[in-house]
């Protein structure tokens, strides 16, 4: 067995065991560096990375990578269709967890060419709590910015550069790399404040909503101009136009009234100041913009009167939470975001009522150009939708969908108007319908042109009746509809002290699954390969959700940096897995899968097997009792294993299996297999004897 090298022995394992997995990565032996645990990846000295990537990349390719001026094109450029997504193997990166962009690259080193494709959470600058989801600005979040990539670049001196470069380099390692699109912002975001006419808004004076009424835009943008008219402009070289019309008009230009509200754009403290005085006055005139809302009925708010239902921020500012008048099992509030306002409202919204037949035009067009200068500025191949779950038409999914009906197909469309290999991945849990919003969300998906969606595997524990039931729906939308739900091994959302349950087994499955299932999308959270196994809750700085914010009290709180899981044992079992997908990689890479055993829904057997539709060359075979050994396994030989095949154990995630090598008895019916451990996944060489 390989040395797995920790960060505690890695300094003294570096001149024998270390060295020996970079000269295997350096030949293009195997597509990823092996056996070093992601830690001791994102704590490699630069130097040390730049070297390897010399090695691996050839020095004129990493040179042209490393200019922020110069793009690597995607490994999918060349295609016209976006069906690469339908079978991508995702891997998710919150690069808080890791400090910044340049250290993705240093992740990336471990992932094997079947991890083909890379999500980075939200990049932009957050605002309340700091949280990725609600975005303050367009800007990029400084926070993610390298000073070790500065220093041995010194022309590499932004966030921005530093992005692009990074994704140069990641594509050149083979990788797709995506970015969250995110249909809201942060309630009091510079996008909001320089564009009110953008979002809906209410006025409320205490315990009551006084105000709602569809045009209440209008007094807001006249607030701003009048404080923007006391305190003058940001940067007084721009003058402050004499028209509240004109300085909100597109002819004047967002990228103008940023300037004069806010100022400079590297002056983050400066417009951070500016902005809460924005924010003071209108909270002072009980100006808010409507917070965001989740699953039916969406509509109808109200105040929330529970005394706990209530802020007080430093400023000795009171802020109520809301609530849905009149709500459903999953309705929320989101009190820190505002989406933004995509059609206009029935008789003044007196009743909370959208009209769809009244898209406003202008805010689709904002929104997916805005979308779309970051997908070609950075080069990037995919979008991953947050909460593509939302269908707020009460009577369901449409026959035909219009121009106007869903945000995340506008942004798609529009990008892919340039980049027509541009795929949206979804944020859809495929829950029943009326559930999370109102019809079908598999409906929604597919009329929404998304590619793949995540699905929620991730909330349940391997072999359970639950899972095998979705895992069988799974397959079945698959085949039946165009959109792909994902193999979801653990997400940053389920990285959480409330979700442990779900991590204490089956892990081994979850990843075996997500390689060798290769005709549907796979989806793999930062921190899964070495998570430890918490029978209790570990502190929160072992769980990646409490870094998509950033708060310092209470039970969500952090202090300091994210600390990685140290699961050997799992790690290894992982990585024995990696390894032998490096040498069948090429036979299977987007094989259509023949099920031979599929997921039974009654969980009565929990044994699945597979093989490839066309030219079956493995067979493989997955224990999803993680508890129970079965013995005496039959797999049914159908048509796609002939009379005249012989199947060989070639691989099994259990290194002390004594049937290695060994051939599979058979008859005119099955192949028997004689032992699979709980939990255990095999791999079996499929031959036709001579």
């Amino acid at each position: 067995m390989d040395l797995v090298l920790t960060t505690r022995d890695f300094q003294q394992g570096w001149p024998t065991e270390a060295h020996k997995h970079f000269e295997r990565f350096r030949r293009s032996e195997v597509s990823f560096v092996s056996n070093l645990m992601p830690e001791v990846l994102v704590n490699l000295e630069g130097t040390k990375v730049l070297q390897v990537l010399a090695e691996r990349l050839g020095p004129e390719q990493l040179r042209s990578a490393l200019a922020a001026e110069h793009t690597i094109s995607s490994p999918v450029a060349s295609r016209n269709n976006t069906d690469w997504l339908r079978s991508a193997n995702i891997v998710g990166i919150n690069v808080r967890t890791i400090d910044s962009f340049w250290n993705v690259v240093k992740y990336s080193l471990g992932l094997p060419a079947l991890q083909d494709t890379i999500h980075l959470l939200p990049i932009w600058e957050p605002g309340v709590v700091s949280s990725l989801y609600g975005m303050a600005s367009w800007h990029i979040n400084p926070a993610f910015f390298s000073s070790e990539l500065a220093v041995l670049f010194p022309e590499l001196d932004t966030v921005e550069k530093q992005l692009k470069v990074v994704v140069n380099l990641l594509h050149a390692l083979g990788k797709k790399v995506g970015m969250d699109v995110i249909p809201h912002t942060d309630r009091y975001a510079e996008i909001v404040l320089a564009n009110p006419h953008l979002f809906e808004w209410l006025r409320r004076k205490e315990l009551e909503i006084v105000d709602h009424s569809e045009d209440l835009h209008v007094q807001v943008m006249q607030v701003i101009f009048d404080l923007l008219h006391q305190i003058g402009s940001a940067m007084p070289e721009i003058s402050v136009p004499s028209d509240w019309q004109y300085f909100f008009s597109p002819q004047f230009g967002e990228e103008n009234r940023l300037k004069i509200l806010f100022g400079k754009s590297t002056d983050l403290l400066g417009r951070n100041t500016r902005r809460e005085i924005f924010v003071d006055y209108l909270f002072r005139q009980g100006l808010e913009p409507v917070p965001a809302t989740m699953a039916p009925p969406y509509r109808s708010l109200e105040v929330d009167p529970n005394p706990k239902a209530v802020t007080i921020d430093d400023k000795g500012r009171v802020w109520r939470d809301y609530r849905i008048t009149k709500p459903e099992e999953m309705s929320r509030v989101f009190g820190p975001l505002t989406r933004y306002k995509l059609y206009d409202r029935k008789e003044d919204n007196t009743a909370w009522e959208i009209d769809f037949d009244r898209p406003r035009a202008f805010v689709w067009d904002y929104v997916a150009t805005q979308y779309k200068k970051v997908a070609d500025q950075y080069h990037l191949d995919f979008m991953r939708g947050d909460m593509s779950h939302v269908q707020m038409r009460p009577p369901g999914v449409p026959l035909i969908a219009d121009p106007y009906y869903d945000i995340h197909k506008h942004i798609k469309n529009t990008i892919q108007e340039d980049k027509p290999y541009f795929g949206y991945f979804g944020e859809s849990f495929l829950t029943a319908p009326n559930y999370m919003g109102f019809g079908d969300e598999v409906e929604h998906l597919d009329l929404s042109e998304a590619e793949a969606t995540l699905g929620d595997l991730q909330s349940m524990v391997v072999g359970s009746e639950v899972f095998l039931q979705n895992l069988n729906r799974y397959i079945q939308i698959h085949d039946t509809y165009s959109v792909t739900p994902s193999l979801t091994m653990m997400t940053a959302d389920k990285d959480d002290p409330r979700f442990d349950q779900f991590y204490l087994s089956g892990n081994t499955v979850r990843f075996f699954m997500g390689f060798f299932i290769t005709d549907m999308p796979s989806y793999m959270g930062l921190g899964f390969t070495c998570r430890d196994r918490h029978l209790f809750p570990a502190p929160n700085e072992h769980y990646t959700k409490l870094y998509v914010f950033e708060i310092k009290e209470g039970p969500k709180a952090t202090k300091g940096p994210y600390h990685w899981g140290r699961n050997n044992q799992l790690f290894q079992k992982l990585n024995r897995i990696k390894l032998f997908a490096e040498s069948i990689v090429k036979q299977i890479r987007n094989q259509t899968t023949y099920w031979l055993l599929p997921p039974d829904p009654t969980a009565g057997n929990k044994i699945i097997a597979w093989t490839q539709a066309a030219e079956p060359a493995f067979l493989f075979v997955c224990n999803l009792d993680t508890e129970q050994t079965r013995s005496n396994i039959k797999i049914p030989r159908v048509n796609q294993i002939p009379l005249s095949a012989s199947a060989h154990l070639t691989f099994s995630s259990s290194e002390r299996n004594p049937y290695l090598g060994q051939q599979l008895a058979s008859s005119r019916l099955w192949l028997q297999l004689p032992m699979l451990g709980a939990g255990e996944c095999q791999c079996y060489s499929i031959s036709s004897q001579s």
